[in-house]
């Protein structure tokens, strides 16, 4: 993987509303605020994190995939008018940088405001800027806003199905 694509998660991304910050440890804290809401695992599974049970997992994202095949990039999407984070955004690089498994989670309290779509936007930008062709989405068949954060993003919806889950997925011409 070229030293560009594997820098990909080391970005700041700037939108009108949005800074992409890359993941660091120190954000648990407000991120374990932001991801709290029981109702916000109904689609992505398991149960909020306590703030050391999402420190741990930070830790281990930040530290970086175990094989060097696969580049892991996650950020902290921070609202800026309100200088508070409102989700995260996340790709898993593979392929030699070729393909992305993208992934949003906006908190709660900041759904129905256009966030997740604006960062989902503004990371497969800065996605098919780095060179990956392939960007790959997976959505609950039945969460209705994620299939919309994702045609937005310029992700087509398959007829594959993985793990209960729809494959969306934008091919860019090398």
């Amino acid at each position: 993987m070229s030293t560009e694509q594997h820098g990909i998660g080391a970005v700041t991304v700037a939108t009108g509303r949005l800074d992409l910050v890359p993941l660091a440890v120190e954000h648990a804290g407000e991120m374990a605020r932001v991801l709290a809401d029981p109702a916000l695992h109904a689609f992505i599974g398991g149960d909020p994190l306590s703030e050391p049970e999402l420190r741990a997992r930070y830790e281990r994202l930040v530290a970086g995939s175990p094989d060097p095949a696969v580049v892991w990039c996650n950020w902290v999407v921070r609202l800026r008018a309100e200088d508070r984070f409102a989700g995260t955004v996340q790709a898993t690089v593979t392929d030699g940088g070729r393909t992305a498994e993208v992934a949003w989670v906006t908190g709660t309290e900041w759904q129905g405001r256009g966030i997740a779509r604006e960062a989902a936007e503004a990371l497969v930008g800065l996605l098919l800027e780095r060179g990956v062709r392939t960007v790959v989405a997976h959505v609950h068949p039945d969460h209705g806003a994620s299939a919309a954060v994702a045609r937005a993003a310029g992700l087509a919806r398959t007829d594959e199905v993985d793990d209960g889950e729809i494959r969306w997925e934008l091919r860019n011409a090398p």
